[in-house]
């Protein structure tokens, strides 16, 4: 009977060590004359893989739209009856928000995503260099700088701010960023002016009090800044 008990608690842990072995990438065997196939691994617990050349895991897809400084990887696939050794040309978007493509020149590319940017692109090349023309676009490293945020008034440095990709940049943490407040500052009349408009076309103003967000911790009052926003101190009234 001990031999037997002994038995069966040796089997359940067996078959529990085997279920935590993680499950190996299933192998798709070849086609004729084609390199072997693996599948895809499972992705990660946040449901994002890590890409080289971009920040925090972040992979675009079909709905990410190109800004000013991205780096994509272009070409012509039939380029390559004619040169078996012609490789993907890195093209950057320019400052003007625009692409030096070969043939057809500066192309406009902000706010378009990589699959719209290549059908203008194949459609501008067969007609007049192509009779046809498969376009490759494809972005290899995005820009590290989202953008700027801007501040005046009664700080130590004026100016703009750069705003990182992933970046959660709050308007107290960019008045300490501009090196803090300014002798006469008014720190409980902050404005912070949005750089998009509402439904009536007009700025949306926001008021903060920063005695209470940075003096007084209440950090919940505070507002992630957007590209483009407009932070203003003002001077308050000096009593003589």
């Amino acid at each position: 009977m001990q031999k037997f008990i002994v038995l069966l608690l040796a089997g359940f842990f067996a078959s529990v060590a085997l279920a935590q072995i993680p499950t190996p990438v299933p192998f798709k065997a070849p086609a004729l004359g084609q390199p072997p196939v693996v599948a895809a691994a499972p992705p990660v617990a946040n449901g994002t893989a890590a890409a080289p050349g971009l920040l925090n895991g972040y992979i675009p897809d079909d709905s990410y739209k190109l800004r000013t400084g991205d780096t994509v990887s272009f070409q012509v696939l039939e380029d390559r009856v004619w040169n078996s050794l012609d490789l993907p040309k890195p093209l950057v978007v320019t400052d003007s928000g625009e692409l030096d493509v070969p043939y057809i020149g500066r192309v406009m590319a902000v706010d378009k995503t990589s699959k719209q940017l290549a059908e203008e692109i194949r459609t501008a090349l067969e007609k007049e260099y192509y009779q046809k023309a498969t376009v490759v676009l494809s972005l290899n490293v995005a820009n590290r700088i989202l953008g700027k945020v801007y501040i005046w008034g009664q700080v130590r440095n004026q100016g703009g701010l750069e705003l990182q990709m992933n970046e959660n940049l709050t308007a107290g943490q960019a008045i300490l960023r501009a090196g803090g407040f300014a002798d006469f500052a008014n720190k409980t009349k902050i404005k912070v002016v949005r750089a998009t408009v509402d439904a009536k076309g007009e700025k949306q103003i926001v008021d903060l009090d920063m005695e209470q967000i940075l003096e007084k911790g209440k950090t919940e009052k505070d507002i992630t800044l957007l590209p483009g926003d407009l932070i203003i101190v003002p001077s308050r009234l000096i009593n003589f």
